[in-house]
Parts: C-alpha cells; sequence; structure tokens
C-alpha cells in the first residue's frame, strides 16, 4: 500500500536533508558516537525534542540509577552520593559526549557486585531463621539504599531468608496438592523442606552472580543511552544492532514457543503480550501482567529465573513445537500458580479479521460480530494481507446474510497500519476526514475516505478495552466524533496517540566507519490527532458505554509511564455524515447501566478490581513461615470467589459460525479445532452478551433502524 501523506514524505525529505549535514565530528570511542548519534538525530527528527537542561539531567540520573539497582541490591547510600554530584551535570556531559559519569557507575556498580557476592556466600554458608516474626518490604521504591557495608549485607540477608521461606511454603503447598490428587508423595518435615529450599536458592543465585559477571559493559550502556532516549517520550529508545535484530524477528510474524512477549521488570521478567492464536492465548490460563517466577521442562525440576536477563529467560521458554513447558507465576493479586504449556507456532489465520453470528433467542438474532486482533497490511507479511480489505470482505458477508448489525471487536488490539485504519473506518460513512496526523515544525495533515462508497450502513458497535491502542483508538474516536457507531469498553483506552519511526545510525551519520555499526534509534515522529481536533495522546477513547473491568480502580495504559507526552488539541476538521446518527444515547446507555447494576456476573468483576487495587497497595508481607502461609491462605481463599469469572457459558447467547466460512474451516482439522475453542470463549463473554443487549436497545429506539426493530426477535 502506497503513503500518500505529505508528513511522510516531509520527514523522508528532512531525513536525507540530515543525511546531507550529519557528517559526525571523527571520534576515538564507539559510545561518545552512539550518544552524540542519538542526541543529533532526536533533535532533528523527534516530534517535540526537549533542551538537554537539568531537567535532562534529573530524568536520567533518576532512570539510570533505577535500572541498573531498583531492587537495591549493589549500591550503598554514599556511592549514591557520589554519583549525586553529577546529577546537575549528566546534560553537561552528554552534550561534551562525555562519559565520566557512565564511567563512575560502572566503577562502583562492578565494585559494590562483588562485595555482594561475598555478602551472598557468607549467608548462603550461615543459618536460616524462616520464624523471625516482621514485616519484609517487598516494594523497593520505598525502601532506601542502605547507609552502610553493614546494612546492606542485612538487607540481603532478609531477602535470601524470605526466597528460602517462599519456597518452603511452596514445597508444602504442592506437598498438599499432591495428596488430594491422590498422588504418592515422599514426606519430608520442615526441616528437610528447609535444606532442600537453601539448596535451590544457592543454585538459583549461582547461577545469577555468573550470569552478572558475564554482563558487558556495552550492555550497561545500553541502558544509560536508553535513559537518555527515554526522556523525550516513553515510546523513543535506542536499539543496539542485536536488539533491533531481535525486534525484527518478533515482528516477522512467526512464533514458536509459548506465544507472548515479555520484558524485564526489576528482577522478574514480566508477561507483557499474549499473542493471539498462540499457546498461551488457547490455554487460557497465563495473563498479561503475570511474573514468572520459575521455569520447568517437561520431566525436569524447575528452574527459578528470578534475576536473570530478559533474552536468556526467552531462550529457556521458547522451545520446540510439541514439548511442554510449566511456568511458575505470580498474579496480580500475588498469589502462585503453575501453568504448563504445550510449546507451539502461533497460527497466522488467529491474527486476521474473522466473525460469527451471534443470537439471543427472542430477544435479539442474526447480528455478526467480527474480531480484528491487529491492524495488520499488505507491507508488513509477505501474504500481502490489508486488514481493511479484509474487514470488507467480512462487511459483504454481512450484506448477503442480510443481518440486524455489526459488532466489531477492537479488544486487546494494540493498532498498526494508519492507512488501514482510514479505509476502515470510510466502509462506515460516505467520505470525509478520519485523522490528522502531525509531525514537528509542520501543518497537520489530514487522512480522508475519498470513496463515497457504503460498505455497511447498519447499526455498528465497536467493543474497546484499556489495550486498545494507536490505530484501534484512530478508528474509534473518528466513529464515535462522527456519530456513527456506539463505542463500548472500559475507562478509556490505552492513550497512546504517537507515531514511532526507527533511524539507522549508521545510515544518519557519515564517517567513523570503524566504530560502526552503531544502532538504531526508535523515535516519535508524528502524534495523532482527531477530527474534533483532541489528541488521543494520554487521554485515549473514553467509551460512550463504560463496563467495569480489572483495571476500573487502577491506573493502566499510557498514563503509567513516568513522562508520557501531553495531552493537546489543535484545529477541529468540519465533518458530517448521513449513514446513521445516534441520537438516543443517553437512554441506550441508561438501559445498559441498569443491566449491568443487576448482573451478578459485572458484579463480581467490579469487586474483583477492587480486590486487585488492595493487593497492589499491599508491599509489605510476613517475613515468618506461619505468618506468610496465613498471608497466602487468605489470599488464596478470596481469589477463589472470582475462579469462575469468564469460565462459564452464558446459556443464552448463542455463537455460530457464517454459512460462507464452513468449507473453509471444516478443510483442516487443526483450524477447525481452533475455531470450536474460540466460538467456546465467545460464549463465556459477558461483555459480548451485554453488547449484543445494547445492539437490541439501538434498533429498538433508534428512528434510523425503525424497519429492523420488527425482524430482530
Amino acid at each position: 500500500m502506497i503513503f500518500r501523506s505529505s508528513v511522510f514524505f516531509a520527514l523522508i525529505a528532512g531525513f536525507f536533508m540530515f543525511k546531507q549535514v550529519a557528517k559526525a565530528p571523527a571520534f576515538d570511542d564507539k559510545e561518545s558516537l552512539i550518544i552524540h548519534g542519538v542526541i543529533q538525530s532526536i533533535s532533528k527528527v523527534h516530534f517535540q525534542p526537549k533542551p538537554i537542561d537539568d531537567d535532562f539531567s534529573k530524568f536520567v540520573f533518576k532512570t539510570y540509577i533505577d535500572r541498573l539497582d531498583g531492587g537495591k541490591r549493589y549500591f550503598i547510600q554514599s556511592d549514591i552520593d557520589q554519583m549525586k554530584a553529577f546529577e546537575l551535570k549528566i546534560d553537561d556531559q552528554t552534550n561534551d559526549r562525555s562519559m565520566e559519569f557512565f564511567d563512575l557507575s560502572m566503577q562502583l556498580l562492578d565494585k559494590r557486585m562483588k562485595q555482594t557476592e561475598v555478602y551472598y556466600n557468607e549467608i548462603m554458608n550461615g543459618s536460616f531463621d524462616i520464624d523471625k516474626k516482621g514485616l519484609i518490604e517487598l516494594d523497593e521504591e520505598k525502601k532506601p539504599f542502605a547507609k552502610d557495608e553493614a546494612q546492606q549485607k542485612e538487607y540481603w540477608r532478609e531477602f535470601l531468608t524470605f526466597e528460602v521461606m517462599t519456597k518452603v511454603w511452596r514445597s508444602r503447598e504442592d506437598l498438599k496438592d499432591k495428596k488430594e490428587k491422590g498422588e504418592k508423595v515422599e514426606e519430608k518435615s520442615d526441616e528437610e523442606l528447609k535444606k532442600d529450599a537453601i539448596v535451590d536458592v544457592k543454585k538459583t543465585f549461582d547461577s545469577w552472580f555468573k550470569r552478572l559477571n558475564k554482563l558487558r559493559r556495552s550492555d550497561r550502556f545500553e541502558t544509560y543511552v536508553g535513559s537518555i532516549a527515554n526522556y523525550f517520550d516513553p515510546h523513543t529508545d535506542y536499539f543496539s544492532p542485536r536488539e533491533k535484530e531481535d525486534f525484527d524477528i518478533s515482528m516477522g510474524g512467526k512464533l514458536e514457543g509459548i506465544g507472548a512477549r515479555l520484558q524485564q521488570e526489576d528482577d522478574y521478567i514480566k508477561v507483557s503480550t499474549i499473542i493471539v492464536g498462540g499457546p498461551a492465548w488457547k490455554g487460557k490460563e497465563l495473563e498479561e501482567g503475570d511474573l514468572i517466577l520459575a521455569v520447568a521442562q517437561d520431566g525436569k525440576k524447575a528452574e527459578d529465573i528470578t534475576g536473570w536477563r530478559s533474552d536468556d529467560a526467552v531462550q529457556l521458554i521458547r522451545g520446540p513445537k510439541g514439548t511442554k513447558v510449566t511456568l511458575t507465576v505470580k498474579r496480580k493479586d500475588n498469589t502462585i500458580k503453575d501453568i504448563s504449556i504445550i510449546r507451539d507456532e502461533v497460527i497466522i489465520d488467529e491474527s486476521f479479521a474473522r466473525s460469527v453470528i451471534i443470537d439471543i433467542p427472542a430477544m435479539i438474532n442474526n447480528v455478526q460480530y467480527i474480531k480484528l486482533p491487529k491492524f495488520y497490511s499488505s507491507f508488513e507479511n509477505e501474504n500481502g494481507n490489508s486488514c481493511a480489505a479484509d474487514i470488507a470482505k467480512e462487511l459483504e458477508k454481512a450484506r448477503k446474510n442480510n443481518v440486524n448489525g455489526v459488532i466489531l471487536d477492537l479488544r486487546n488490539n494494540s493498532g498498526g497500519s494508519l492507512n488501514d485504519v482510514v479505509e476502515m473506518s470510510g466502509l462506515f460513512i460516505e467520505d470525509g476526514p478520519i485523522v490528522q496526523v502531525k509531525a514537528k515544525d509542520t501543518p497537520p495533515y489530514v487522512y480522508n475516505d475519498k470513496d463515497s462508497n457504503v460498505q455497511y450502513n447498519g447499526p455498528l458497535i465497536v467493543m474497546v478495552n484499556t489495550m486498545s491502542a494507536s490505530a484501534s483508538e484512530i478508528l474509534a474516536a473518528a466513529l464515535q466524533d462522527y456519530g456513527r457507531a456506539i463505542i463500548v469498553g472500559g475507562n478509556s483506552t490505552f492513550g497512546k496517540g504517537s507515531v514511532q519511526r526507527f533511524f539507522d545510525l549508521d545510515q544518519m551519520m557519515r564517517g567513523n566507519e570503524e566504530l560502526k555499526p552503531l544502532g538504531s534509534v526508535k523515535m516519535t515522529v508524528q502524534k495523532f490527532y482527531r477530527i474534533n481536533g483532541g489528541s488521543t495522546q494520554l487521554r485515549g477513547v473514553v467509551p460512550d458505554i463504560i463496563f467495569p473491568d480489572n483495571y476500573t480502580y487502577i491506573n493502566a495504559g499510557e498514563k503509567e509511564y513516568d513522562n508520557p507526552m501531553q495531552w493537546s488539541e489543535i484545529t477541529p476538521q468540519k465533518y458530517n455524515q448521513e449513514v446513521v446518527k445516534i441520537q438516543n444515547m443517553l437512554g441506550i446507555k441508561n438501559r445498559s447501566q441498569a443491566r449491568v447494576m443487576a448482573n451478578n456476573d459485572f458484579s463480581l468483576i467490579r469487586e474483583n478490581a477492587k480486590r486487585l487495587k488492595e493487593s497492589k497497595d499491599v508491599t509489605k508481607y510476613p517475613g515468618d513461615i506461619a505468618g506468610y502461609t496465613k498471608a497466602m491462605n487468605e489470599l488464596e481463599e478470596k481469589s477463589k470467589k472470582f475462579d469462575q469469572l469468564f469460565k462459564n457459558d452464558i446459556p443464552s447467547l448463542n455463537v455460530r459460525n457464517l454459512a460462507q466460512d464452513k468449507p473453509y474451516l471444516d478443510s483442516d482439522v487443526s483450524r477447525s479445532a481452533r475455531n470450536e475453542d474460540w466460538i467456546k470463549g465467545l460464549k463465556k463473554d459477558v461483555y459480548l452478551n451485554e453488547t449484543l443487549l445494547i445492539m437490541k436497545d439501538m434498533i429498538e429506539t433508534e428512528p434510523s433502524f425503525a424497519t429492523l426493530a420488527t425482524k430482530i426477535k
């Protein structure tokens, strides 16, 4: 698909202009050259570059120290004081391409890592008291750096004792579970369990220190440069050549393993995304936000991955298709769970648009539900697929099936092709502006639907949630501004209203060939604006009808970042459409709210959201085995109430495939099985059920659909 945006061409022109003048000064070292390239490229191309000043210094100082030692395992206060002398000088050093602060941080970190390894070995050779009363603070941000080496050693003693205690507790729970299942187990005393736990902890942290000692200076330098880049916004970052290669592989479309994207969070590996269609997604046990504590290969003992590098963890979790891996995860409510997954390839067809017909007998029938997992495009995959073209095909099926309404599901859709979202939005209106896109120092460029044809002119509802981002927000915002559809979902969408592009530093800077390759900068170069003039940045899209969900009481999305770009607005566009205009939004909203308030599942969802908020706020746990066991049992007991959420069929909700899709689905056994699994999930979806009832209300109360009202039952 060809870009027609003048903004795009302006960016490209600016890029080549920059290339022509960007002969870098001669540098003796690669690190200084990389910093030079990052700063120069950001200052020239970033949507909203900031001055390199004391605010920059403070941000980089805090961010970098947090990333080096967020767990407060190494540095003591005197180290921080020594580095603090540079807190307001990092801007000057960056402008001078000086590495003095970075060099000092490496010197101090290397010293403290050697010292803490000595502490660790001394403590592991001693005794552990797991019955000592007291509370352990698990939120490292609330704990100060150790005042001296003696206190640092106590920090480590407390930390390792807690690790031993939790392993004893876990072993107890495993024995109890096996007994309840009737399995034969070897009885062990608490003292034996403690000895086993000490062996496990020692094995884990021996490996941890070995990996830490193998860290390269370049690894930490990438952390430092990343801290510099992130000052400009959370999505601007530095990628080493290796990281860029990994990124390209991850975006290539074929994944083998558990089907989840992972990221580092302090000492833990966090599940950031469940890949639609992958093994974890089909298993429905692993959740976004889970922290992976340990990994066990089939038939082997679990390996604790606390403190591992994410790339090492990924290598352990990945594996050949058909093999089993068991992950020990910590949920958002702090409960611990073992999840077994059979590794497989992520099946591509689950990532494309697909649809079914849904009904509630005697209330509403023949409504087409379309799921769009991402805004894929022809320039993103070798098969030449376009989500806009595929949605058009699904809407053609809607026409042939004479459906009474269409529900477009963009939940967990993180975005993708801008051109496709413009074309897709145009399927529902005659013509007009869809989104405004602005680059630095240029007027906004308006993406218009120029095709007056309307592919679908019936009732339309768009489903979103907190993880609906970028292109999803553009479509939801456009249809909301036009009054063409009802938008339903959580408090708001993600709030990512910016565009990033990669810039190769090797191409951007001539000369210094002996120091290349240098890596790339992923940079924010544009910002989205709604046709009403407001940005989707930070605020996202607030649905017309809001459902309770797990994020009801928790900040999520772009708001979670330390320094997101702020919301702003520009001149609105003139826009109008005559296909459908929702006139009774308040009445439809009131009907839905009354149902949601009376629905037991939604009451549980709301209650669970409060529980998650309360659990998130609890950061201190008992440091003795008896107290910890009691606390975890209480958490487990509280969570049982919500175990059946989204696991029971909704008896009144019918889901069936379209007749046109049956030959394709039945032609492959595995495809048919995946389709059945998808339909089973839809039948448990309380949000989909309520959205279908909203569709009924819209048809019955909107003048535009008077002729439909007599045939929906």
